[in-house]
């Protein structure tokens, strides 16, 4: 779990999904686990709450899941191949 400044980021496992609930909306980065790698399928931000950091918040806690979990990554999500092309750090955890 990790906090923002206005949002909490949750891990929700039933749903496969990383989730903030924000000014009544939900976000979510979702993922499918098989055999140890974590594939981020999908990030969604509602369009008036874009522009805050809020799909990063949501990747950041996926990835640092998923080095803590052992798994390795495959972007899937384009905003979640571009986050990793940006913050070269993560690069470890790709597939």
């Amino acid at each position: 779990m990790s906090n923002t400044t206005n949002w909490t980021v949750r891990h929700n496992p039933a749903q496969s999904r990383f989730e903030a609930t924000v000014e009544g909306e939900t976000c979510m980065a979702d993922y499918r686990l098989q055999d140890q790698v974590m594939r981020l399928t999908h990030t969604g931000v509602a369009p008036r709450l874009e522009g805050r950091g809020i799909a990063a918040s949501l990747i950041h806690a996926a990835l640092e899941h998923a080095r803590t979990h052992g798994l390795k990554v495959d972007p899937q999500c384009s905003y979640a191949a571009a986050y990793m092309r940006k913050h070269p750090e993560t690069r470890d955890l790709l597939t």
